[in-house]
């Protein structure tokens, strides 16, 4: 049960209900008039506001904000901190936070939303995102060479070896930077897949243009056509090598499997390059007579890198160091002077055995 409830006293009453003395009475009476003379006079809003802006200025001063800066640089808040964090309620409550279905619904509004599409877009369309994965890309493609490469030089002396013991010939007594038999075979016969790729993409397109041109859907093909295709097919595979030799001293299943030729500069002349198509072409015609120095020469030459004056050396492949892997290097003032260039290369010849 409560008590009754309170009362003030009447005026002029204590809470005994004992008279009061005069001179209470009178500073009573005096205090209120004063209050009703300032609320009439509007001195007592004055007042506040004087106050409001006292307290205002004094909570924006600098000395304030050095105390808060002093108070939160201060253990204590970092003890309070370092407790809450190992409460166990506090684990609980972030736990059931998180696990909540509003946390669920603003990430689905989030993702939802226009803002969110607008950044996924930029960011793949960014230029450091599209050379990333280029370069990831490349990478990828030069670590498949590498490794089909190694494989394809340690195969080039077994081959070597077995060959040369079945016709009793001397072994190789001293390693050789010359690349032997199987690998020539496995970067000439991705050459020939890249040219027969090439020439079937033409001839579908041709077909095309000569069927919608003439009418014609005629699925034989006549003699004539057979040996045109022929032609353009060798034509085509004369200009690949060719222009490859003489422009890059390469072609791509020789840069795939870490050869080249060994000419100085980018490659041969054209000069040379069809004097090595004419041995490369005597080697096949001659069912592979020409082929067979690079089993037996101490040099591994065949035909065509004795006509072109130019053999295919291995070429050791450094990759390509990432952007970031330099910044150790370059942080370390002792290995200043060793730290290489992003994007470096070198290439030089190896030997194997």
């Amino acid at each position: 049960m409560t008590g009754p409830a309170h009362q003030e006293p009447p005026a002029g009453e204590g809470p005994s209900g004992r008279p009061l003395p005069l001179s209470v009475r009178l500073l009573g009476a005096g205090m209120r008039s004063a209050r009703n003379v300032t609320k009439a006079a509007g001195i007592d809003r004055a007042v506040e506001a004087a106050a409001e802006e006292a307290m205002v200025a004094a909570i924006e001063s600098e000395a304030v904000e050095r105390a808060l800066a002093r108070v939160l640089k201060g253990p204590m808040v970092e003890e309070t901190v370092q407790s809450a964090l190992d409460s166990e309620a506090v684990k609980r409550a972030l736990v059931e936070a998180l696990d909540s279905e509003l946390v669920d619904e603003v990430w689905r509004r989030l993702l939802a939303s226009d803002e969110a599409q607008r950044l996924v877009e930029r960011i793949a369309e960014a230029p450091e995102l599209r050379a990333a994965i280029s370069a990831q890309s490349v990478g990828l493609v030069e670590d498949i060479g590498h490794t089909i490469g190694n494989g394809s030089r340690r195969l080039d002396g077994v081959f070597e070896r077995l060959v040369r013991r079945i016709f009793f010939r001397r072994q190789r007594v001293e390693p050789t930077d010359r690349a032997g038999a199987v690998t020539r075979g496995l970067a000439l016969g991705l050459d020939a897949l890249i040219v027969n790729l090439s020439f079937a993409g033409l001839s579908a397109i041709a077909a095309l243009i000569v069927s919608v041109f003439s009418g014609a859907n005629d699925d034989g093909a006549s003699g004539f056509a057979l040996a045109l295709g022929g032609s353009l097919w060798l034509g085509l595979g004369a200009l690949y090598l060719v222009g490859f030799w003489s422009l890059a001293g390469q072609t791509p299943g020789m840069r795939f499997l870490g050869t080249r030729l060994d000419v100085e500069g980018r490659g041969l002349s054209p000069g040379r390059s069809l004097k090595r198509l004419l041995g490369l072409w005597l080697s096949v015609i001659t069912f592979g007579i020409g082929f067979l120095g690079t089993v037996f020469d101490q040099r591994r030459r065949d035909w065509a890198d004795r006509l072109g004056g130019a053999d295919i050396l291995y070429l050791e492949r450094t990759p390509t160091p990432a952007p970031w892997s330099t910044l150790a290097a370059e942080a370390d003032p002792g290995e200043a002077g060793t730290t290489k260039a992003p994007g470096a290369r070198g290439l030089r010849p190896q030997q194997v055995a």
